[in-house]
């Protein structure tokens, strides 16, 4: 029809020139898929695997992101968001909360309503310690802290005494944020769905980064993005040894 009207055909004259058609199409998408991976079927799984796993960590990334600031830039730039009210006190000990370790961390959790809370132990045994310039032996020293998101109290007991000093830190909102961030009195869920997230991450870049197309800019471009990236990094870390 284009030579009875005069026209050319734009179209591949013969089945070659539309392979090599398809081929130049093809390689010039996915520049950092090795050829052998560009299958229909692996691109589409690789697309909805980016997909899922950046819903999946959307709010938890950025729960994280904006605790990290704040972590990041709390002694630079004297951020005064995270705060903690302290409180001292000196309580007595009952008798039964004295006779052992386990006892007096059941009662100290009892006292300060904290029942769930990560508890550590600390047990010193009765010795000489330096005082001035001589010795002096001191009795058993207990030290017990408990841990949530939001509270830590800690309480100190020396054998023969009948009282306590416990220490309690409250947190507020931005305090929090911060601890969640660091996973402090969180239980081992809670690590593991950190460490979902962590691994998401990685995959996230992974296939981000198998998935980056001409489209988006030349190859070159793309290498120098992620070679800066990562000799600033590594100068940064290097010059703070």
């Amino acid at each position: 029809m284009s030579a009875i009207f005069g026209g050319t055909s734009t179209a591949p004259s013969s089945q070659g020139e539309r392979a090599s058609v398809k081929k130049s199409k093809r390689d010039t998408g996915y520049l950092f898929i090795p050829g052998v991976w560009r299958k229909a079927r692996f691109l589409v799984w690789l697309r909805r695997t980016h997909a899922w796993l950046g819903l999946w960590g959307a709010l938890l990334g950025l729960l994280f992101g904006v605790s990290g600031f704040l972590l990041n830039h709390r002694q630079i730039m004297k951020i005064p968001a995270a705060e903690y009210a302290e409180q001292h006190q000196v309580i007595q000990v009952p008798a039964p909360a004295r006779e052992s370790p386990h006892a007096f961390e059941s009662w100290l959790r009892e006292q300060s309503a904290m029942p769930q809370a990560k508890a550590r132990t600390q047990i010193k045994p009765a010795g000489v310690a330096p005082w001035g310039n001589g010795q002096v032996r001191q009795p058993a020293h207990w030290k017990v802290s408990l841990n949530t998101l939001n509270r830590m109290v800690t309480a100190e007991y020396w054998m023969g005494n009948n009282h306590s000093n416990i220490e309690q830190r409250k947190s507020n909102l931005w305090a929090t944020l911060n601890r969640l961030h660091m996973g402090s009195g969180m239980g081992a869920a809670w690590v593991l769905l950190a460490d979902s997230l962590a691994l998401g991450l990685m995959v996230l870049a992974t296939s981000g980064l198998l998935l980056w197309s001409r489209l988006h800019g030349p190859r070159l471009l793309a290498l120098g993005l992620i070679g800066g990236s990562l000799a600033t990094g590594l100068s940064l870390v290097v010059g703070s040894l």
